[in-house]
């Protein structure tokens, strides 16, 4: 296995030299665009190195002898507000980007997200990565109702941008939604498109709470012993985006 200098090395021969820094003996790639999170992922698998994606609202902190052997991308420099565009209701943002200042930036076209107001301290492509869940009047309003298109990097080191800004688009399954609690395992989530709202409605969101945020559906399916449908369909799913599990379960 590469030691950290030779990987070092090539990554810097490769990318510009601020995109590696070691974070106690861990190494830690900052892409800044997706083309860049692409080439690393290929650059990973060429050296046999799991990888994990990381954000800085990670539950997972990732140092210590779990992390030695993987290489983490962090999403911190995918942080810019890429484009409001008020008469079609969408934003898009970098996959970094903090979700709790969204509203700010939407406030002034008179936008808003509802789940930029909860009390989540982790970015826009983690809390789509977790599928961040709240309660409105006794029903469930999860992230993925506003969630509508993606650039996804994927572990092969390809570039998918899933979903539609359309309000209508072709009929089926949105694939959009798989990467809604994928917990970072189908692939990096380099940007992130919501649906926005008229700010006249934001009355409406007043009395939404957070809800506990839940580890269970797609991880447990990935457990070989489930064999319940949704579990062998988690399987499948993570088999045709990651099929040489370069992107492990930490």
């Amino acid at each position: 296995m590469n030691s950290l200098n030779e990987i070092s090395h090539l990554v810097n021969s490769e990318f510009p030299d601020d995109r590696l820094t070691f974070q106690k003996g861990v190494a830690v790639f900052h892409p800044e665009n997706a083309a860049e999170a692409a080439r690393f992922f290929k650059l990973a698998g060429q050296l046999g190195r799991k990888v994990f994606i990381s954000g800085y609202g990670n539950n997972i902190d990732p140092v210590g002898a779990t992390f030695e052997n993987l290489l983490v991308v962090k999403t911190d420099r995918l942080n810019s507000v890429i484009a409001v565009v008020e008469q079609d209701l969408y934003v898009t943002v970098g996959g970094g980007y903090p979700l709790n200042e969204i509203n700010a930036q939407l406030k002034r076209h008179n936008l808003f997200v509802p789940h930029a107001d909860l009390p989540y301290a982790g970015s826009a492509g983690g809390a789509v990565a977790i599928n961040l869940a709240a309660e409105l009047n006794g029903h469930d309003l999860p992230l993925k109702k506003y969630f509508i298109k993606a650039e996804i990097v994927t572990p092969a080191g390809e570039i998918l941008t899933p979903g539609s800004v359309c309000f209508k688009s072709v009929s089926g399954y949105d694939i959009v939604k798989i990467f809604a609690a994928s917990w970072g395992l189908l692939g990096l989530i380099a940007t992130v498109t919501f649906r926005t709202i008229p700010l006249s409605a934001i009355e409406e969101f007043a009395a939404m709470k957070m809800k506990a945020i839940d580890r269970k559906n797609f991880l447990k399916g990935l457990d070989a012993s489930d064999g319940s449908a949704d579990a062998v369909y988690s399987r499948k799913i993570k088999d045709k985006f990651d099929p040489d599990g370069l992107l492990p379960i930490v």
